[in-house]
């Protein structure tokens, strides 16, 4: 099955629940479901030897965490004896059963699951006499990474995740970024850094404050380990192989940050970059303060109030330099420019190597705010310091649950001696070509043919016609 078949598979569920779930609670079902299937695929091949390894060792060994680790093959593990296989073969204690298999897992992966408050669904859908048959048709698709490699299951969390939205009709200013605007980014965040990158020996860190499901940061170290993927083909090869990337992020949404989370567990077995994917707002509560990356890049949610936040953000915002959020804040409707503050004080010092950041947003905080307002200030305060090296506007109708308008701002702090003092304004709106099938409020797409004429005009720096 293609991941498109997989994704209406799975979403088909959605016929057996419909009497006792919402549209909108569909999520609570089907991303658990999917996270744990994932899950119970992966471990499969190595779940003797671990259950062996914990019957040798029990009673030996206080610590027992590294030594299943080694045995599972990940950084995470399930010691239950149960899977989905033998869930369904003990129909009668199937609640029981899998609540048993839940806790099964290593405390790392519990602290992921528990993030979907799953065993109430549990307790409903058992309560309705649908826990069964749910169960059995996750146990019917294989997502074992040999049958669904995982770039391929990050298309299918996130397909999953836009469906929900749809079905949720929620804030079109949220959720994550079309594939095809993230290779772009990626493409515009690393571009000229191709040398640096290529050194032997490098080490570099991408930092997403807002990365939903982890598209952006896993497809950043992808083009520069991997290559630039399309449908599951490498169509263009990587910048260095050997380069060590490590990610960072932090996510607000309990469900998203449990799908990134898992996700980063299985594509890296020593755990390190799922260990940095943080929990919580990051306008109140920086996860990672003190810590500056090479690379940022996100989409934060547009047109957003910050109303949440509020006290956490004024009362930084007093501190002045100490802060983030010294030069300015935008209105409380929108908090687009906090997460560009917030992003400029995680680059490193130019001493330092410094950084480079790519952000997209509406045309709000370009545009919102008179000369003396927070927008104005803030805007004022990039280019006195000479962050801003380019504004790519890109076409409409690209985005899943919106229309808008969209501006991608390429900012560092290492601009190139002919660049300093001058912003790069690049008109891509014309660069799309129509989607065959639209889905939702996307149309268009930006191919990557046209993705690289856009990063090419930015690299040559030439005036236009």
């Amino acid at each position: 099955m293609n991941h498109t078949e997989i994704v209406n598979f799975l979403w088909g569920v959605a016929d057996l629940i419909r009497d006792t779930f919402k549209r909108g609670k569909y999520q609570d079902v089907i991303l658990p479901l999917t996270v744990l299937r994932r899950l119970d695929c992966v471990l499969a091949p190595t779940k003797d030897k671990l259950l062996e390894t914990q019957a040798r060792l029990k009673g030996k060994l206080e610590n027992l965490d590294p030594q299943l680790r080694a045995a599972s093959g990940f950084a995470f593990y399930n010691t239950s004896r149960y899977d989905f296989e033998k869930l369904l073969a003990d129909a009668p204690h199937l609640a029981a059963n899998l609540r048993n298999y839940i806790a099964g897992f290593s405390p790392n992966m519990r602290e992921v699951l528990e993030r979907f408050d799953f065993d109430n669904t549990i307790s409903k859908l058992d309560e309705a006499g649908l826990l069964y048959k749910v169960l059995e048709r996750f146990k019917n698709v294989d997502l074992h990474p040999d049958k669904v490699d995982n770039p391929t299951m990050g298309m299918i969390f996130e397909e999953l995740i836009r469906r929900f939205n749809e079905a949720l009709n929620e804030n079109p200013g949220e959720h994550f970024t079309p594939r095809d605007v993230v290779h772009l980014m990626v493409d515009l965040m690393l571009a000229g850094d191709e040398d640096r990158i290529r050194r032997k020996g490098i080490v570099c860190t991408v930092y997403d404050p807002c990365c939903g499901s982890g598209g952006m940061l896993m497809i950043t170290k992808e083009h520069i380990t991997v290559g630039w993927r399309r449908n599951g083909e490498i169509i263009r090869g990587p910048i260095n192989p050997e380069a060590e990337i490590h990610l960072f992020g932090q996510e607000v949404n309990p469900e998203t940050w449990a799908v990134s989370k898992s996700d980063l567990f299985i594509k890296d077995p020593t755990g390190r970059d799922a260990d940095n994917i943080a929990f919580g707002s990051v306008l109140s509560n920086d996860k990672h303060a003190g810590r500056t990356f090479d690379y940022l890049i996100a989409n934060p949610p547009y047109g957003k109030d910050w109303k949440r936040d509020e006290e956490a953000v004024r009362a930084e915002h007093e501190r002045g330099a100490s802060g983030r959020f010294a030069p300015g804040l935008p209105r409380i409707s929108d908090g687009q420019l906090l997460f560009l503050l917030h992003m400029l004080s995680h680059m490193k010092e130019p001493k330092e190597g410094g950084s480079r950041v790519a952000i997209i947003m509406n045309g709000s905080p370009l545009f919102t705010g008179d000369a003396g307002s927070g927008e104005s200030e803030i805007r004022r305060y990039v280019l006195e310091h000479d962050l801003l090296e380019a504004i790519i506007a890109l076409p409409e109708q690209l985005f899943y649950n919106t229309g808008i308008a969209t501006y991608v701002w390429v900012l560092t702090n290492r601009k190139a001696p002919e660049r300093r003092g001058k912003v790069q304004l690049i008109d891509a709106s014309s660069f799309w070509v129509p989607m065959r099938k639209s889905l939702g409020d996307k149309r268009r797409e930006i191919p990557p043919e046209k993705a690289w004429d856009i990063v090419k005009i930015l690299k040559d720096f030439k005036d236009g016609d």
